[in-house]
């Protein structure tokens, strides 16, 4: 067998030991102790068994602090992998993340670093997560949330789970009654969301010690979504009013085959209205209504579909008019309805749809 590598002469038992007792980091302690063993004379079985590893690992030990002394011993932080752009490419993205998107031509009120890729890079390769690592830029902190109390919470995780037993129950006997296969029923989630003129301000990326500005109005002009999505099929329907009363609930969406935004002829509210992009459903007894989604807001998936579309389209931006914010809502919802992979993503629960 070959020798040992010794360590190095300038340190001894005694000091390693009064290092380990001053560390604040348990890791580094232990290999401390192990080395001060071999010190004292313990052959390098003894020290492997007092670290509690194997002996290529005490070697790897012996190696490091004879390079680098005690401060070997600390967990080093892993490198990564290697970055894919360079440093021109960086300043690129930097640069556009500090000027800001431009909504008519990059169709989105703030970059996301998702995997939609939705920031336009004009042909500089990259991969999302590194141009957040590597672009200089970083978010805000969250705000925290205020939280009820632990018997408020247990009572409502509670009922949340009486709700999602109940879901499958019912859907199983609106099958059986109507003769149908539970896959043939269409899932619908409804809900409605104000947008005004006194708009929503989100959080966006900006230098490190910086406040970056947004616009915001102070007129109070608003419109209202009234809309629909069915996530196992990737479909959505709209109606944009300008008040939520019964009878702006009672009007059900429909619209043109091809689903285009038209004004409605008529609207009993005062104001004109708009039907948004429109996938209505065939009327063949196979959608039926559930209201449990509607006790709970945790259940039901538009409440996620309206923070979506907010962060992305609808915030940090100034309305001209009511006909101008009819517009946008319109072109939102339109810009959603086309894309049904997002719908998927945002609406399939596992308690509705057991994917």
């Amino acid at each position: 067998m070959s020798a040992p590598i010794p360590l190095r002469r300038d340190f001894d038992a005694s000091q390693l030991r009064s290092l380990a007792r001053r560390t604040n980091d348990g890791p580094q302690a232990r290999r401390l102790l192990a080395l001060a063993a071999i010190y004292d004379g313990a052959t390098r079985t003894e020290a492997a068994k007092i670290g509690g590893i194997g002996l290529q690992i005490i070697r790897d030990w012996v190696l490091r602090f004879n390079a680098r002394g005690p401060d070997a011993l600390l967990n080093g932080k892993s490198p990564g992998q290697p970055c894919k752009l360079n440093d021109l490419q960086r300043r690129a993205i930097a640069g556009m993340i500090e000027s800001g998107p431009i909504p008519a031509v990059h169709g989105v009120v703030r970059w996301r670093a998702d995997r939609s890729g939705a920031m336009d890079l004009r042909g500089i390769p990259h991969h999302d997560r590194q141009a957040d690592a590597q672009s200089g830029a970083a978010r805000h902190g969250l705000t925290a949330n205020s939280r009820p109390d632990r018997a408020t919470m247990r009572k409502r995780r509670a009922r949340l789970r009486i709700l999602k037993k109940a879901f499958p129950v019912r859907l199983e006997e609106i099958a059986r009654a109507k003769a149908l296969d539970c896959d043939t029923i269409e899932i619908w989630f409804a809900d409605e969301a104000r947008i005004g003129q006194k708009n929503k301000i989100t959080r966006r990326w900006a230098k490190r010690g910086t406040r970056p500005s947004a616009p915001r109005d102070q007129r109070t002009a608003s419109t209202y979504i009234f809309g629909a999505v069915c996530p196992k099929r990737g479909k959505g329907a709209a109606l944009i009013l300008p008040a939520c009363n019964t009878e702006a609930m009672n009007l059900q969406p429909c619209g043109d085959r091809r689903g285009h935004c038209t004004r409605r002829p008529r609207c009993p509210l005062g104001r004109p209205g708009r039907l948004a992009h429109v996938d209505t459903p065939r009327r063949t007894g196979q959608h039926h209504h559930h209201r449990a989604a509607t006790k709970m807001s945790e259940l039901n998936p538009v409440e996620n579909v309206w923070q979506f579309m907010r962060d992305n389209w609808l915030s940090n931006r100034i309305f001209k008019s009511y006909d101008d914010l009819v517009d946008h809502c319109c072109e939102a919802w339109n810009k959603l309805v086309d894309q049904p992979w997002r719908i998927m993503s945002i609406g399939l629960r596992q308690w509705a749809h057991e994917f």
